[in-house]
């Protein structure tokens, strides 16, 4: 399924409801939806625009591994990605190769020290694709001066939350 199709029906519109709204015919906005053709970015979001939602432009999170001390490895992220509301407030079980020490253990991300005892998990335990899961950027800004974290670890992802406080 499309883009737009994926936003006209999270709208709850029909194609001809669309059309009529955006100002375009419901043959077009069907040949879109079924990339027969393809609009162009303004009527992209001319479309995206009558469902509720809009384009953007996100750069991709990119990590680089890390040695502590100790040479053992983890992850740091380019910048801090942000989650979906009900992602980053979810109650969540980590897997076992994150919270290998309270197997099954549920956190509310809504409840700040559950959010604080996770992320701290996240970030000495996790790889790229745990962060991603389980890190809200903004949560974490707010969460950082209460973080108790390993130096090494704390010290590199110093800086990748420096730079959202100094924009702040």
């Amino acid at each position: 399924m499309s883009l737009l199709a994926d936003a006209r029906m999270a709208a709850g519109m029909s194609q001809s409801e669309l059309a009529r709204r955006a100002h375009t015919s419901q043959p077009t906005l069907s040949a879109y939806e079924n990339g027969r053709t393809s609009p162009t970015l303004d009527t992209a979001a001319r479309l995206l625009a009558e469902t509720g939602h809009h384009l953007t432009i996100d750069a991709d999170v990119t990590f680089a591994q890390l040695l502590t001390k100790r040479g053992r490895p983890f992850w740091v992220p380019s910048h801090l990605p942000r989650l979906p509301l009900r992602q980053a407030l979810a109650t969540v079980t980590l897997p076992l190769h994150l919270n290998w020490s309270t197997p099954g253990a549920r956190f509310d991300l809504r409840d700040r020290p559950e959010r604080l005892l996770c992320y701290e998990i996240v970030l000495r335990e996790g790889k790229p694709a745990d962060i991603l899961t389980y890190v809200d950027g903004a949560l974490l800004v707010d969460l950082w001066p209460e973080m108790v974290l390993p130096r090494d670890i704390r010290d590199a992802w110093d800086q990748v939350v420096e730079v959202v406080q100094e924009r702040a």
